[in-house]
């Protein structure tokens, strides 16, 4: 059967009947089917979701990944439920004013320098997912990657044009472009990509994952940092550990919300703007309503302001008050300063309120016992670095471009100073991703998240609420359009297709839009009703993937 026969027999399947083994949505088709593949075996949600992980590595280097990090979010049928942190850490050179040249914030540097690589977790914290969930072999669960980059893979037209956008920043690494491109043209939809490095490298982890802490891939990632002045050295690289947390737990409507704890900002920004939004009836303002956007993008305004005045790495900020902000008594008191009709005001200097006042990737999985994975890693920006590791095949993340830019450097365009989140030696930076569980009556309901940066949270409450508010099934809480307020900038980022009479309601309230073609790109899986539903993004991804096996 043909992709798009298939495709479409699995679109006929998810609407109709809920599937005897799970579902895996993902940013990849391809990578959908290889995490479908490991469940029809017999494997665990885990295990789908790190063979998908390792899959999206070859079939998605925009930000599936070896060289960078994430969150991987598990629930067991059984109720226990754990947060798996395989963030980035800074290495031993960094220190708070790295990314001051002559006392004056150097973007170049906090971005787009081998300076701003963090130590990858990716590897270690897929490992460690599966030796504590997993059951199937590890080598089998990398097998498929394995395949995928050294026999190459026929790129679609999204992938191809991705590619082709990142032609010009390829060009100042000669292995990145030769690696990406057909001898410095732009490869084009139907081309095979090939990535022989990428398979050896991965051949290499699939007899042993410690090569890339300690072995010849480490090797070859010090060898790139010494002779580029990055900072990475291989004792950085040996001390690196994933980190097991407690995920944060809430509730809204009645239903219970697992979220990820600091060093990622997502739970807390999710639970705080859900606490506040409680208080409403937004089922009766209407989907979409211009007031059930205003009092959201409110929500938001004041979670991300305590994002930035309070988060950062727990090994770094223990005072965190994180009860006081996910309490239901402090939701109650934030929603007073909110007025029902008039937009608040945001300010650099400023966290409190006066009353009446690219590049990520997630996936989702649902095994055949009802056990739930939601994982969601990154590189920082779309292809992180744009750089290659010379000899290993994969790209290099520029992570470290997340703490902030430096003490006392808060600024009303969105530039952050606050102490929390400053960078020192083996800390990790602040995150926005944002994988979500929710559990209504003992069972999982919806698996979410999403791409988009400093948006992840706001495009994840868009699903939730969008579920639970307003009774939508999968796919329409994935289209629906977007909305984002991030404290700074002061403005609400809204989805082109939001209604026109609807942006011009909120611009009556005192709101700045900014427009955006496109916000995230969610993977959803809803269980209701007895049904599993999956929803991966084609809206705004082409290639997403939803596969039942």
């Amino acid at each position: 059967m043909r992709l798009h026969s298939l495709l479409a027999l699995l679109i006929t399947l998810l609407a109709s009947a809920q599937s005897p083994h799970g579902l895996v949505v993902s940013q990849e088709r391809l990578a959908s089917e290889v995490g479908a593949e490991v469940l029809r075996e017999g494997g665990t949600a885990v295990d789908a979701a790190v063979a998908t992980a390792f899959a999206l590595a070859v079939v998605h280097p925009a930000a599936g990944n070896l060289g960078g990090g994430g969150f991987l979010l598990s629930r067991m049928v059984e109720g226990q439920a754990s947060f798996l942190d395989f963030r980035e850490t800074a290495p031993a050179a960094a220190q708070p004013r790295m990314w001051l040249k002559d006392g004056r914030y150097d973007e170049q540097r906090h971005h787009e320098s081998l300076a701003s690589v963090g130590v990858p977790g990716t590897v270690a914290g897929l490992h460690e997912a599966w030796k504590r969930e997993g059951h199937l072999p590890w080598a089998r669960l990398l097998r498929p990657a394995i395949h995928l980059a050294r026999e190459g893979f026929v790129l679609t037209g999204n992938q191809a044009a991705s590619l082709a956008d990142q032609l010009p920043a390829f060009r100042h690494h000669g292995p990145t472009l030769a690696q990406f491109s057909h001898k410095g043209e732009p490869l084009r939809a139907g081309d095979r990509l090939v990535q022989r490095m990428l398979a050896r490298t991965l051949e290499r982890l699939s007899r042993n994952w410690s090569d890339f802490y300690q072995g010849e891939t480490a090797r070859l990632i010090v060898r790139d940092m010494q002779a580029n002045q990055g900072l990475i050295r291989a004792a950085d690289l040996r001390a690196y550990r994933p980190q097991l947390r407690a995920a944060l737990r809430g509730t809204y409507r009645g239903v219970e919300v697992l979220a990820a704890p600091p060093p990622s900002s997502g739970g807390q920004v999710l639970l705080q703007a859900l606490n506040i939004l409680e208080g409403y009836d937004l089922r009766a303002t209407g989907v979409g309503s211009p007031t059930a956007i205003h009092l959201t993008a409110e929500a938001l305004r004041r979670a991300f302001a305590d994002r930035a005045q309070h988060l950062g790495d727990p090994a770094f900020n223990p005072a965190m008050p994180l009860e006081r902000l996910l309490s239901k008594a402090y939701a109650a008191e934030l929603r007073a300063t909110i007025s029902p009709d008039r937009a608040s005001v945001s300010a650099p200097e400023r966290f409190t309120w006066p009353r009446d006042r690219p590049n990520t990737t997630h996936l989702s999985v649902v095994d055949r016992k009802g056990n739930a994975v939601s994982l969601t890693y990154t590189l920082e920006d779309s292809y992180g670095l744009r750089r290659i590791v010379p000899g290993a095949g994969f790209l290099l993340n520029n992570e470290l471009g997340d703490f902030n830019a430096g003490p006392g450097l808060t600024d009303a365009q969105g530039l952050i100073g606050t102490v929390p989140n400053l960078a020192q030696p083996g800390k990790r930076p602040l995150s926005s991703m944002c994988p979500v569980i929710l559990v209504k009556d003992g069972a999982v309901l919806l698996v979410s998240g999403s791409p988009g940066g400093r948006s992840i949270p706001s495009t994840v409450l868009n699903t939730v609420v969008n579920v639970v508010d307003f009774d939508m099934d999968a796919r329409a809480a994935v289209d629906s359009p977007r909305f984002h307020h991030p404290w700074l900038p002061d403005r609400i980022q809204a989805e082109a297709d939001l209604p026109v009479a609807t942006k011009a309601a909120l611009k009556a309230m005192g709101h700045v839009l900014k427009e955006v073609k496109k916000q995230g790109c969610a993977q959803v899986i809803l269980v209701r009703g007895g049904r599993v539903e999956g929803a991966a993004d084609t809206k705004r991804w082409a290639d997403s993937g939803a596969v039942a096996e």
